[in-house]
């Protein structure tokens, strides 16, 4: 038989979870003051006039570099975990994660050899 009171914490902190942000944009829609001007809409650029268009395209490198950075980041993330609990998980996920970490270092020379990591 299933107990539902002991759930009462979680369904409390899932709908309070809830609330919470709608509450806040309901507020922020009825509380702020609603005056749009020229000087409202118009791009801010510590206090100079904007130069320009605001639309600028940067370039490929920075996105694709930001994305090695993330998949050796995650890596760590997994890697810590597993060194920790190594005596207690044993040898094969000590080859998974050497499995893991050759998949990367491929990822890593592929790119390595595309060029991501120069910045010429």
């Amino acid at each position: 038989m299933f107990l539902l009171y002991e759930y009462d914490f979680f369904w409390a902190f899932l709908i309070i979870s809830i609330l919470v942000p709608i509450l806040a944009f309901f507020n922020s829609e009825v509380l702020a003051p609603i005056s749009k001007g020229p000087e409202k809409l118009s791009t801010y650029e510590s206090g100079i006039e904007p130069m320009g268009d605001a639309w600028l395209q940067f370039r490929i490198c920075y996105y694709i570099f930001a994305l090695v950075f993330v998949v050796f980041d995650v890596e760590t993330v997994f890697l810590y975990p597993w060194s920790m609990s190594f005596d207690v998980l044993g040898v094969s996920v000590f080859i998974e994660a050497l499995i893991f970490v050759l998949i990367l270092i491929i990822g890593l020379v592929y790119a390595w050899r595309k060029g991501a990591l120069e910045w010429s």
